[in-house]
């Protein structure tokens, strides 16, 4: 578990994964420098190992390569800060999946919205994670294209000799270092799993700014990651199939003034996106103020 402020989601946290099932496991934690009392309600917790890096030196993928070197174990999980795994067997349902193919590299669980997600919020947890559980490898890229490749590290299992032998994450990257992985597997000949029946509560109210800020570096990510959507076909047909599903289920659900501000909301996400893509032509200061990973843009 990467951690940086965990604020009041840190205890509620802890507490789902110290009600899990038995797993013979280690608990790492690597925190990036918080000023809150994150790192000290965490060294309460006996089982849990805390490492401390600075601000500066956490990345997506070198630190979780770091922590899958710390563990030294078969299987990692990746747990975020805010994800609460929804019940005792969420992270047992996770593992033994990975039973049902000896080729999966990657199983990502089910998140479900927190109990104050705004409507973006619960038709975006909807719409990623089914009901049912699935299995994907290069054969279904004709069929779900982008999708074939989805993973999230908020919630997800990896095998480690595989991940090994790929190389791990990209030490530096400014997103999707799940992604990267999943894309790189299924290539590889290996598939990527999803378990609905592993649960965890995870969901995020942005401010419009601050998906500005996302998607400008998942468009940054998709620049200099060409060969995902090279390999996986384009993104456009996913993007409008999403948000004509949003605009329905907005319109069902929430009424017409949901619907306006999700066709707002949808406008700012392709800018930003637009933006992150054609990074290079834009000076540096604005790349800078525009990413939600200012780590990555080192001066």
């Amino acid at each position: 578990m990467p951690t940086y402020n965990g604020g009041r989601l840190i205890e509620k946290s802890i507490e789902a994964i110290n009600k899990q099932a038995e797993l013979k496991s280690r608990k790492i934690v690597i925190d990036s420098g918080s000023t809150d009392s994150t790192v000290s309600i965490l060294r309460k917790e006996a089982e849990f190992e805390v490492y401390e890096i600075e601000k500066k030196d956490f990345e997506h993928g070198k630190t979780r390569n770091l922590g899958v070197k710390l563990l030294n174990t078969d299987f990692v999980i990746f747990v975020t800060q805010d994800a609460i795994l929804a019940d005792e067997n969420s992270l047992k349902e996770l593992i033994t999946f990975f039973e049902q193919d000896n080729s999966l590299a990657v199983v990502y669980g089910r998140q479900l919205p927190h109990s104050n997600a705004s409507p973006i919020a619960q038709f975006a947890r909807t719409f990623n994670y089914a009901s049912e559980s699935h299995i994907r490898g290069k054969e279904d890229i004709a069929n779900y294209g982008i999708k074939t490749c989805y993973n999230s590290n908020s919630f997800a299992a990896y095998r480690v000799d595989i991940f090994n032998e790929l190389g791990g994450f990209p030490e530096s990257i400014i997103f999707g270092e799940d992604m990267y992985f999943a894309a790189k597997a299924i290539l590889s000949g290996y598939k990527v799993g999803y378990c609905a029946n592993a649960m965890a509560y995870h969901s995020h109210n942005y401010s419009l700014w601050e998906d500005f800020k996302r998607y400008f570096d998942i468009g940054v990510f998709h620049k200099k990651e060409d060969w995902i959507r090279e390999k996986f076909n384009s993104l456009g047909g996913e993007g409008v199939k999403y948000f004509k599903a949003e605009i329905v289920y907005m319109f069902e659900k929430h009424g017409f003034m949901e619907v306006i501000k999700s066709f707002i909301r949808n406008g700012v996400k392709y800018l930003a996106f637009q933006l992150g893509i054609h990074y290079t032509k834009l000076p540096f200061f604005i790349v800078r103020n525009f990413a939600l990973n200012k780590n990555y843009w080192k001066i």
